[in-house]
């Protein structure tokens, strides 16, 4: 059974930083790019979410989306079979679930950057802002 377990999520003020983490269990980490979404206001999180980044199944590349671009960073450790999710000049409109994602190297999606393209997701860290 694959499991995929976020924390570090919290309360925390505007221009704070905060490090999600998203540790995977009953899969091959290391054949699965990871990708970081976060819940979009008002519509079902089950059928649609805003991608953050991902990070490819070795690390060797990484992309993000221009909401996240020069304040979030993802990075992984295939040893411990987690990827990160580093935040840093919270804004209030960050607020909302942060959830991970696996998609397997084996679907040959070179660009995993839709909801709809991952196979396994996690339930979810709860980030809120305060301004």
């Amino acid at each position: 059974q694959v499991r995929l377990i976020e924390s570090g999520g919290g309360l925390v003020q505007a221009g704070d930083s905060l490090r999600l983490s998203c540790e995977a269990s009953g899969l091959t980490f290391s054949a699965y790019a990871m990708g970081w979404f976060r819940s979009i206001p008002g519509k079902d999180p089950g059928k649609d979410r805003d991608l953050v980044g991902y990070i490819t199944w070795s690390g060797d590349r990484t992309y993000y989306t221009d909401s996240a671009k020069g304040r979030f960073s993802i990075s992984r450790d295939n040893a411990k079979n987690t990827v990160y999710l580093q935040m840093s000049s919270l804004k209030a409109e960050d607020r909302a679930v942060y959830c991970c994602a696996a998609v397997g190297r084996h679907s040959g999606i070179y660009h995993p950057d839709s909801f709809s393209e991952y196979d396994y997701w996690g339930q979810g860290t709860q980030v809120t802002v305060s301004s």
